[in-house]
């Protein structure tokens, strides 16, 4: 399954049109002094309606299960790298690049100590993570109450006072509601109270996971979504604005690599991070250079194999990447593209067993959209 021509990673448009571009202009458009990059307008009140999954190439490839959504798309932006949920969050948390605020990947190297860190999870074997020391950035959450706004987060209630969650929404007020009808009605409550609100909706990026996107499944969930938009929209009180954008994309997966069958692929590796579409490669002492040759070799025309060193100057991470970070990032970092993931059935044997992948430099992935409604 080896492409013929290796295609050029396509890097997040940092500082003129990426997911770290959106928290500042959102609190500009709210009138706070801060740099509207991407020039949005002035608004009263303003709601965020996130969803994970929904690239942008994806839903341009089905408008008619999302017609309200599809009418309203104005422009893209990109996810990041890695293109994942963590990441994103993350990054629409702080208005920050991934190099700055260090959520590099799913799964890192906790540096120095020798040991796996879950993010998604928040789980890591060993002395638990502290969220505000893993990720001590300032949210845009906590920026925004000093100005006197009080955000709201409505999503289920599973997520409250987990790690991630602290890490990300620091300064939010948190609205637990489940079903997409209970989601809707306390954004409508919520925008009564407070002007600016974040809705999530995590069941399009399930079910492209597990069925594939594009499948039945996956296209009852958009239209899910077009339909949630759409009341949200039709509940906006007057000068308010909703805006409707995604964490990542997503890509079907036909081309497995599992390392766990692949002893080549492990020797030399200490720890395997990320997750399949962006793998972090942690090495033993001297091993780089093999490690790295081998899964260059190995993953010829199915992956970008680089180094730290090169991924930090490409600017996958952004502009730059914070000292005290970069040991978070493997010593190799293997990127898929095509229809190609990298797993690892006897360590991760639920991931690998999925059909939709995310987390690599292609525009399916990183493509995100920026749907913009105002009354």
């Amino acid at each position: 399954m080896e492409s013929p021509v290796a295609p050029v990673p396509y890097v997040p448009a940092y500082g003129t049109a990426s997911l770290a571009d959106l928290p500042g202009s959102l609190l500009a458009s709210l009138g706070l002094p801060t740099g509207n990059t991407l020039a949005l307008e002035p608004a009263s009140r303003v709601c965020l309606f996130l969803v994970d999954g929904l690239g942008a190439e994806l839903l341009a490839a089905h408008p008619g299960a999302a017609p309200f959504l599809s009418a309203h798309l104005r422009r893209t932006l990109t996810a990041g790298f890695p293109s994942s949920t963590t990441t994103s969050l993350t990054t629409l948390g702080t208005g920050a690049t991934p190099g700055e605020h260090g959520m590099v990947g799913i799964q890192m190297a906790v540096p120095g100590e020798g040991r796996l860190f879950n993010c998604l999870r928040w789980t890591a074997p060993g002395l638990p993570i502290d969220p505000d020391v893993w990720q001590p950035a300032p949210t845009v959450y906590q920026r925004m109450a000093a100005a006197g706004v009080e955000p709201v987060y409505v999503a289920p209630a599973s997520f409250d006072g987990t790690g991630l969650t602290r890490a990300v929404y620091r300064g939010m007020r948190y609205w637990a509601a489940e079903s997409p009808d209970e989601r809707v009605e306390a954004v409508r409550h919520a925008l009564r109270e407070t002007a600016f609100v974040t809705v999530y909706y995590g069941d399009v990026d399930r079910a492209g996971h597990v069925s594939g996107w594009g499948g039945r499944e996956w296209l009852e969930q958009l239209a899910i979504v077009d339909r949630m938009a759409e009341r949200i929209a039709e509940a906006l009180p007057p000068g308010a604005a909703l805006y409707v954008t995604a964490d990542h994309g997503m890509i079907n997966a036909a081309d497995k690599v599992d390392v766990d069958l692949r002893p080549d692929l492990l020797e030399g590796v200490l720890m395997l991070g990320g997750e399949a579409r962006a793998r972090h490669v942690y090495t033993a002492p001297g091993a780089a250079s093999a490690v790295l040759e081998t899964w260059r070799e190995a993953l010829r025309g199915r992956a970008w194999v680089v180094t730290r060193e090169e991924a930090v100057s490409a600017g996958w991470f952004g502009r730059s990447v914070r000292r005290e970070w970069l040991g978070r990032i493997g010593d190799v970092v293997a990127v898929p593209y095509g229809e190609c993931v990298i797993v690892a059935s006897a360590g991760e044997p639920v991931e690998a067993s999925l059909i939709g992948y995310h987390g690599s430099l292609t525009p399916a992935e990183q493509n995100v959209p920026l749907v913009e409604i105002r009354r």
